[in-house]
């Protein structure tokens, strides 16, 4: 009996990936996930030589020390990953020959390097295969073409997670003896924290100011308005009701008369296809989606969704990346859509560049896979949150190769006296990108203004001030945090989506409504790191660590010269902040109550799980209870107390206080109000206003 041929084993990151990719590829290749990283820093340990070990080589019981260098790693197979990579080791003996198919970013190739190391694969072998989208063409086209693996996209990633590293376990015990246990610093998450906390003190000291304005509503054919905007040729302010009501009256004795009329055409240029942080923003303030969300649902369009007559393909290109170019390719095939599906003159053809020539670039921007599949035609295969987004990915690109779109403005002088009021109104001539379903930031209102001439005498229909208040600047939202974080050159795509869920998760910050806000502990913990760690947390040097990181990458500078540059201010400032801050002591809130085991104190206390009551004499106490916290409800089946509750997965809840012999509960806070058509409890549902709704779900009662 013959012996099966040998396949070829490809690697990938991820179960679906693998799947979408197998299709692909057919019976001749084996595709196996390694699902993620398969070795790392050991978490229990910093895991990273030091300089100062260096010193302790002889005494070193383990002997892992022998031969190591400053800053070298001490990396381990991940905890709970031995039977994948059991399975690797096993596929990879068998195969015939071996593709590393990871993603096509630093962190892809570091987790080639990673498998490479542990399956024994040659230094220099090609063995590293990459591929922009997950389609049929472009995998095979990779197989065709296989590279070695790249140390220079290692090193730089070895860089980041080293001095990343570095920053959180030499800087987080530290703030736990001070402050409290469970913080945390990080080289990207402490600058962002500290632009969040200086936006939040611009806030809380700004002084609104008062000011007053005018505005003249007139009819000619359609009602049109037009604002005072000077006084005798020169700009206007009223800062009060006085000075207002003074002008309203200087108005009533006059005539409205019109001066210049002018009409101009303005342009308005498509935006350029998005790199990650760009669909971050958008997605954010068009779909409301959290960077966290979006980040999910565009994973899930890159790695292959199920299309009725096409099978299992990715939808969109890679989807880290800082780049806006797009291929050859993709702009020959916008092209084509364009052209079939709009005309010769909505095609515009723009070639976009970076304002940074970085190493990024080596990745297109995100788009569709394939243009022809428009979002309505697919519908019916994705979820909400994938169409909503992938729309605004193919809508985005598709507009980018557009033409401008072409508006026509109007304004108009009114003169009454020494005043001067300006009216406004725009139209769109010619659609252009517009067309693919795109808008524009700050559309005009295309309200035209009325055909009138210089020297005509207007008749007013309604004068009126208005008083106003001028505003502080706006807090962050994860859109606009995000921004700034591009702008300002912190930190890279991947890094922004973690970034307030850490944050969140450490108690540093709460967001209320869109806005984030940081907490007295977020305060706290920034001012401090300003004060002895004044370069972590410094918007300007960790740009330039940013800088110096790509250059690791594309100026052959030797990674560990910039941890050693860096470590030598650190330990400095460790030394001396370890000397210099003083322990807070945590504030103790009694409760009144006597703990039921020693009859010591109980107080409120505080985790990164909330709050709880818990015995004064821990730790040889371990008394603890949830703090109870009603609603003024009370239950509609027993007459007990309705509390808010938290699941296990930290989602709140509302339930009786006679649990377990009374097991109401609602997902949404009762109202207190009962039901008219069927005797249930009302429930508050929140949208843009709150309602209350049945909490029967087979009574439809809204109100």
């Amino acid at each position: 009996m013959a012996a099966a041929a040998k396949k070829t084993l490809v690697i990938v990151e991820s179960p679906s990936k693998a799947k979408t990719i197998g299709k692909f590829l057919g019976s001749r290749y084996k595709v196996v996930a390694s699902v993620g990283h398969v070795r790392d820093l050991p978490k229990s340990k910093l895991g990273i030589v030091l300089p100062e070990d260096l010193d302790n080589i002889e005494s070193d019981p383990t002997g892992k020390l022998a031969g190591a260098d400053a800053f070298d790693p001490q990396y381990i197979n991940i905890r709970g990953k031995g039977d994948v990579i059991k399975e690797l080791k096993k596929e990879a003996k068998k195969a015939s020959k071996i593709y590393l198919a990871t993603d096509p970013d630093r962190e892809g190739e570091a987790i080639s390097w990673h498998l490479a190391y542990l399956l024994g694969i040659e230094e220099g072998a090609p063995c590293r295969i990459v591929f922009n989208e997950i389609t049929k063409k472009a995998v095979k086209e990779a197989v065709k073409n296989p590279r070695p693996i790249d140390l220079s996209l290692v090193d730089a990633q070895q860089a980041r997670r080293v001095l990343d590293r570095l920053v959180g376990y030499l800087i987080s015990p530290l703030l736990w003896r001070k402050i409290s246990r469970g913080l945390s610093a990080g080289r990207v998450q402490s600058a962002a924290l500290k632009l969040i906390c200086d936006r939040e003190k611009v806030v809380q000291a700004f002084v609104p100011e008062e000011f007053w304005t005018i505005e003249t509503d007139f009819r000619k054919g359609r009602k049109f308005t037009a604002k005072l905007s000077s006084c005798k040729g020169s700009k206007i302010s009223l800062a009060n009701k006085d000075e207002a009501d003074a002008v309203l009256a200087d108005l009533e004795k006059g005539k409205y008369i019109v001066g210049k009329v002018e009409e101009k055409d303005r342009f308005r240029k498509p935006a350029p296809p998005y790199t990650t942080s760009s669909m971050q923003q958008d997605a954010a303030n068009k779909l409301n989606f959290s960077t966290k969300k979006s980040m999910m649902v565009a994973q899930q369009l890159y790695e292959g969704v199920e299309i009725k007559g096409k099978g299992t393909i990715g939808l969109v290109s890679y989807i880290r990346t800082d780049s806006v170019r797009i291929s050859d390719e993709a702009r020959d095939a916008a092209k084509a859509f364009i052209l079939d599906s709009y005309g010769e003159d909505y095609y515009g053809g723009a070639v976009y560049t970076n304002r940074k020539k970085d190493v990024q670039d080596a990745h297109e921007a995100i788009r569709p896979s394939d243009v022809t599949l428009t979002p309505d035609s697919i519908k019916a295969q994705l979820s909400k949150d994938q169409l909503n987004l992938y729309r605004l990915i193919w809508q985005r690109f598709v507009a980018s190769q557009m033409t401008q779109a072409k508006l026509k403005a109007m304004s108009a002088s009114v003169e009454n006296g020494d005043y001067g009021f300006k009216a406004t109104g725009s139209k769109i001539v010619f659609d252009g990108f517009l067309k693919a379903g795109q808008s524009f930031k700050g559309d005009a209102d295309d309200k035209w203004l009325p055909e009138m001439s210089a020297g005509e005498e207007l008749e007013p229909k309604d004068t009126r001030a208005e008083q106003n208040f001028t505003q502080p600047p706006a807090r962050y939202t994860e859109a606009s945090l995000v921004k700034d974080l591009e702008d300002k050159e912190i930190g890279r795509p991947s890094t922004y989506a973690p970034i307030v869920a850490t944050l969140m998760e450490r108690k540093y910050i709460k967001k209320e409504k869109k806005n984030l806000i940081p907490t007295d502990l977020g305060f706290t913990v920034t001012d401090m790191m300003a004060q002895y760690f004044h370069e972590i947390v410094d918007v300007g040097f960790t740009a330039r660590m940013e800088e110096g990181l790509d250059d690791i990458e594309t100026k052959d500078i030797r990674w560990k010269k910039i941890i050693e540059d860096y470590y030598g201010t650190l330990r400095k400032e460790l030394d001396y902040a370890n000397e210099a801050i003083p322990v807070m002591e945590p504030e103790v809130e009694l409760t009144g109550e006597k703990c039921p085991e020693c009859g010591r104190d109980l107080a409120i206390k505080r985790s990164r799980y909330g709050q709880f009551i818990g015995c004064t004499g821990y730790p040889e106490c371990k008394f603890t209870k949830t703090i109870v916290r009603k609603i003024d409800v009370k239950c509609p089946a027993c007459g007990g107390d309705i509390i808010i509750k938290r699941g296990k997965k930290g989602k709140t809840f509302y339930g009786c206080s006679n649990y377990p012999e009374c097991k109401q509960v609602y997902w949404d806070k009762p109202s207190g109000k009962i039901c008219p058509k069927c005797g249930s409890m009302l429930i508050e549902k929140k949208g843009k206003d709150t309602t209350l709704a049945c909490s029967n779900r087979e009574c439809n009662y809204k109100e």
